[in-house]
């Protein structure tokens, strides 16, 4: 399974940016999808994922602020990020969990798509 993010760019904080992953293969519908994120000299986290029936888990640092979601006919999961905050600059990667809940292992990621976030 292949995953390609697009959408990320520079913003101003209090700004909004959307980003998109689109999914190649027919089994992305069974599974868990998460957009993660790595600041430099930070470690990967976990921003927000979304199981194959819908329900949604958010970092307590973005909850309310990101929302995820997904089209399974399309074979894309997507993040709306409103109000930006200078520390929501990272690269934020796709990721594929292994199955329908986020409680799995990473399956497959993305190449990752730069957000800068100025203040």
């Amino acid at each position: 399974v292949q995953l390609v993010e697009s959408g990320g760019g520079l913003v101003q904080a209090g700004g909004s940016l959307r980003l998109s992953c689109a999914a190649s293969g027919s089994i992305f519908s069974d599974n868990a999808m998460g957009w993660y994120r790595q600041a430099p000299g930070k470690q990967r986290e976990r921003v927000a994922a979304i199981t194959s029936g819908g329900s949604t888990n958010y970092a307590a640092s973005v909850k309310g602020r990101f929302t995820i979601s997904r089209d399974k006919a399309k074979n894309t999961v997507s993040l709306q990020m409103n109000s930006l905050k200078p520390e929501d600059t990272a690269v934020y990667y796709c990721a594929r969990y292994k199955t329908s809940t986020w409680y799995s292992s990473i399956g497959s990621w993305g190449q990752g798509t730069q957000v800068t976030v100025s203040s």
